[in-house]
């Protein structure tokens, strides 16, 4: 973003007589200026060696500013930092708190100028429409029942007015890309059949959806861009939302949607993120990474194989028998029973024979007939679809929490997905175009804005 700022230069007069002179001849109190020459790698020209006049920190400065007239506050960072860091779940660190803090500041600009935007050009979102979406946030967190919302956000030090305000700029975006992005997206239908024809030349290979977290580095930023991805790995680690910290962090394209990439195939990708993705199982974080131009933190959400049915679509028909133990079981009386358990499932025919464990083990049974297998522990999924009707999976759990076996009852499998449509090909496309659009959009706002920090 451009910051318009006015700085103050003083240009030395040398008269004439002295232009000859040599270097070693000009008077004491006299600089010599050299400039560098603008190179590939130093478009700037800037010097090697310089010094830096007043504060060498610009993100200590007060956090707050004013965008083409409109002020954001110390108290609107405050509310939407809480906002975050609630989300997250996970205690911040100062030094977190401080980049956290300076990454709201951006988005607020960002949002501003949209919400700016939106209005010069006679589309103003109206409070009804605001309303309207924030009612539908507060049903689907708290059963229709704005109050409740109201009360929760004030209680973690944010305010209905701040997620308010987020849901304007998320508006205002929508209608300005429907007027000046989305109208002129064109996809001919080559570019369609192309597609279409690579899919089905691809039909059976892996592709990944991958969460990513990017930052940009230098050579002379490069230690501390891998301090700052190190300690988002921290805290990812320590349970911190994925999705919250790539909105406020990661500086790629997909930084709006969470991180999330849509599935892709390894080749697209830099040869150490493919290498680490094949390696990786769902729901598994790795990272830093060094790639070219910076570091990325990779997240698997699942992988698939082109236009071929994911088996942990299936549809199955389960039932549970757990047994517990009460609080003072010793291991031997645990494991008698479990050897209990193991015995009768032995002498099971049938589901129908599982609901007699009721009365031999006083074990409870549950049944289930619409879950999907994906919906299941991760190291349960593999076990369940090995499975034939009629046959159960080892016992597993804890004395402490009870032990359970699965037994699969029916299972409907997925039918293969076969080709894309069309339509949705054409879809998947104009969406690609209208959001690269949109970043070009948004730089081009950042560039035109008078923005003053305080």
């Amino acid at each position: 973003m451009t910051l318009k700022a006015i700085s103050k230069t003083c240009a030395t007069v040398i008269a004439a007589g002295l232009v000859g002179l040599a270097a070693s001849s000009v008077p004491s109190g006299v600089w010599a200026q050299t400039a560098a020459v603008p190179t590939s790698d130093n478009p700037f020209g800037l010097p090697q060696d310089f010094t830096i006049y007043g504060a060498d920190n610009p993100d200590e400065r007060t956090a707050t500013a004013v965008v083409n007239g409109f002020v954001i506050t110390g108290t609107d960072i405050d509310q939407r930092v809480n906002l975050v860091t609630n989300s997250s779940e996970v205690e911040v660190s100062d030094q977190e708190l401080q980049r956290l803090r300076m990454q709201v500041l951006r988005n607020l600009i960002d949002e501003t100028l949209k919400i700016q935007a939106a209005a010069g050009l006679e589309m103003t979102v109206e409070s009804d429409a605001i309303n309207q979406t924030y009612q539908q946030l507060a049903a689907q967190n708290f059963g229709q029942n704005p109050e409740r919302m109201d009360e929760y956000l004030i209680s973690i030090g944010s305010s209905p007015n701040a997620l308010k305000r987020q849901i304007e700029g998320e508006l205002a975006w929508e209608r300005l890309l429907r007027r000046n992005i989305t109208p002129f997206v064109n996809v001919s239908a080559e570019e369609v059949n192309d597609v279409l024809v690579r899919l089905e030349a691809s039909r059976g290979t892996e592709e990944y959806r991958l969460g990513e977290i990017y930052m940009n580095a230098t050579t002379e930023n490069r230690e501390a861009v891998l301090r700052n991805m190190q300690q988002i790995m921290d805290q990812l680690q320590a349970g911190g939302s994925f999705v919250a910290y790539a909105r406020q962090y990661s500086e790629a394209t997909t930084a709006v949607v969470g991180g999330d990439t849509g599935f892709l195939r390894l080749e697209t990708l830099p040869q150490v993120m493919a290498d680490s993705a094949r390696q990786m199982q769902p729901g598994q974080l790795v990272g830093p990474i060094e790639i070219p131009g910076g570091f990325t933190i990779m997240y698997l959400i699942e992988r698939r194989q082109v236009l071929t049915a994911d088996p942990r679509d299936a549809v199955l028909s389960l039932k549970q028998i757990a047994i517990t133990f009460p609080e003072d079981v010793t291991e031997a009386g645990a494991n008698a029973k479990i050897e209990e358990l193991g015995i009768f499932l032995q002498s099971l025919r049938s589901c129908a024979d599982a609901d007699t464990a009721s009365a031999v083990l006083g074990a409870t049974v549950v049944s289930n007939d619409q879950i999907q297998a994906r919906q299941l522990p991760e190291q349960l999924q593999n076990i369940v679809l090995q499975l034939q009707v009629g046959q159960t999976t080892p016992p597993f759990g804890s004395p402490q929490d009870g032990v359970r076996v699965l037994m699969l009852c029916g299972r409907d499998d997925p039918e293969d997905t076969g080709t894309p449509t069309f339509q949705s090909v054409m879809n998947s496309i104009e969406e690609d175009r209208i959001n690269k659009r949109a970043q070009r959009y948004l730089r081009d706002l950042r560039n035109d804005a008078y923005i003053e920090y305080n």
